[in-house]
């Protein structure tokens, strides 16, 4: 049959605890899971779910922004996770989570590490109770976004310690978590825009222990929001600070180098001067050069003096 697809597993568990069984063909409860489904797969969920094809397939574009819609007895709802893709310059990746009256399905193009605890049965829960497996996910989903944030906010603060010795690299660094940040905004967002809508409809059956874990989602999700905005404005500030800095070290070196380029065309100038072949003064005199040299000194010196008095060296 078709849903035996290795692709497509179906995972039952009634009550907690207990053992959580793979069937191999979905039933009242169950919760089934894929990743990249091929058309055939798809037309597999379709058949047995019931499910808006125009809806699901959209899974397969990786830029999908996260959204929630509501068709028929199914509630779908589409995320971003936190997922390092090779060969594409971007931090997430999109799940697809189905809301029915008897199951519960999830959809990605890439492997769900969010999702592990619950497949290797570190986690406890039922799939029975659909809403609240749902909510679950979403707050193991929350969890790797604040562990992410948490470790970017590392990152950056041990940067901003050594904002006046940072380099090419550590800018460029910089501009990749940046990068990430960016991602995080744009996928949390969103999520909490439909997040919202949960609280304010009856699209979803929500039991009173549901809706406060609803509600502690919604404050923890605004939460991630707020921290991405806060690092990414501590970045930019250091991007900032270390740009000011550099320019000002490069002022000072060209400064510097323009009142040595100054200092140094004294003495050339006036040797200039001496080594002229016509009647010059002290020509005759046995203590000429050193009174052209002392002269010279103190001509330097004099420089010197209005050149650190201005603040120029």
């Amino acid at each position: 049959m078709l849903y035996n697809s290795t692709m497509i597993e179906h995972y039952y568990k009634k009550e907690v605890p207990s053992v959580m069984e793979t069937l191999t063909a979905p039933c009242a409860g169950v919760w089934t899971h894929v990743i990249a489904p091929s058309e055939t797969e798809f037309e597999t969920l379709i058949q047995l779910y019931g499910l808006e094809e125009t809806i699901i397939k959209d899974i397969g574009d990786f830029f999908e922004v996260p959204r929630f819609e509501r068709e028929g007895k199914s509630a779908y709802f589409f995320a971003r996770y936190p997922y390092d893709v090779k060969d594409i310059d971007i931090d997430t990746a999109p799940i697809l989570i189905i809301l029915g009256d008897t199951f519960l399905i999830t959809i990605a193009s890439q492997e769900v590490p969010f999702l592990k605890p619950f497949i290797e049965g570190k986690r406890e829960f039922s799939t029975i109770h659909k809403t609240r497996l749902f909510l679950e996910f979403l707050s193991e989903l929350m969890m790797t976004y604040e562990q992410k944030l948490t470790r970017t906010r590392r990152m950056v603060y041990r940067d901003m310690g050594r904002v006046r010795s940072i380099r090419g690299r550590d800018i460029q660094r910089l501009v990749f978590l940046e990068q990430e940040l960016n991602e995080s905004i744009s996928a949390l967002a969103p999520t909490n825009t439909w997040l919202n809508q949960l609280t304010k409809g009856n699209y979803i059956q929500l039991f009173s222990e549901e809706r406060e874990l609803l509600d502690d989602l919604l404050i923890e999700n605004a939460q991630l929001v707020d921290s991405a905005k806060s690092i990414l404005k501590t970045i930019q500030n250091i991007r900032g600070a270390s740009e000011a800095i550099l320019t000002q070290n490069l002022n000072g070196t060209i400064r510097m180098l323009t009142a040595f380029t100054i200092i140094l065309t004294i003495p050339t100038l006036i040797a200039s001067l001496f080594g002229m072949n016509v009647d010059i003064p002290f020509d005759n005199n046995p203590y000429g050069f050193v009174i052209v040299l002392g002269s010279i000194l103190c001509v330097i010196g004099i420089t010197l003096y209005f050149f650190r008095r201005n603040r120029w060296l």
